[in-house]
């Protein structure tokens, strides 16, 4: 959801900066018409190239924004990847870490960061929006490592609202449920369901949970969204399948 995002965020925000947490994906990424090349004139925005599982490159990247801005008002976690149809017992442990040391120790970690400039900063305060799923709710077929991510990340969530609101740093999570990205293409021709089927599934614009985003962003820290769901409004989500 990163490109509608930035484009959103840009009207908003004044020179935002955007960082890729995966050099081997923006590498190519970036031949894309959806880069920040393309988002217009480049003196509106930054970015920055970090490994979402190095503690030392997501270090680094906060120290450059504090060199370079002197404070942080908003973090959106949105790093995330996942293994796809893999049962529990084929899994290899480096598949499993390599899901939890982006998914969720990147998002501590980038999370960890930010909270420390913005209980320093004055004024004080500021927000962190996680990238959440209805994953973080209920699992599909063969995805252990995303979904007890996902279920952590809400901990995560709720442990910062808690933790920040004595300095002003609000918390919230969305959790986006099919949203239409190159990611997943396969959900709108067949994913297999809880009755071991597989079907096709309604998906969403990305456009419509970039505005969600940007709508909790666009709160001042009085106002708080905790949680909030964005989701194909068809997909095989409340009920049973």
């Amino acid at each position: 959801i990163a490109p509608p995002l930035y484009v959103f965020l840009l009207d908003r925000i004044p020179r935002p900066w955007f960082a890729a947490m995966n050099a081997e994906y923006i590498a190519r990424g970036w031949q894309r018409p959806w880069t920040p090349y393309s988002l217009g004139d480049s003196s509106l925005w930054e970015w920055a190239i970090a490994d979402g599982a190095d503690p030392a490159s997501i270090a680094a990247l906060f120290e450059t924004v504090q060199r370079v801005y002197g404070r942080i008002d908003l973090l959106f976690n949105n790093a995330g990847i996942r293994t796809r149809n893999i049962p529990i017992e084929d899994l290899t442990l480096e598949q499993w870490s390599n899901v939890v040391n982006v998914n969720l120790t990147g998002s501590f970690l980038c999370a960890q960061n930010a909270f420390r400039m913005m209980k320093a900063q004055t004024p004080r305060g500021g927000r962190i929006i996680n990238n959440g799923s209805v994953s973080a709710h209920v699992p599909r077929r063969n995805s252990t490592p995303y979904a007890a991510t996902k279920h952590a990340l809400t901990g995560l969530t709720r442990s910062l609202s808690l933790d920040g609101r004595e300095y002003d740093i609000a918390c919230g999570q969305i959790d986006i449920g099919n949203a239409a990205t190159t990611r997943n293409e396969d959900t709108a021709s067949g994913r297999l369901q809880a009755s071991g089927k597989v079907e096709a599934e309604a998906r969403i614009d990305v456009n419509d949970v970039a505005k969600g985003v940007a709508y909790m962003a666009s709160l001042s820290l009085e106002a708080n969204v905790q949680f909030m769901t964005v989701m194909a409004t068809k997909m095989p989500y409340i009920g049973r399948g």
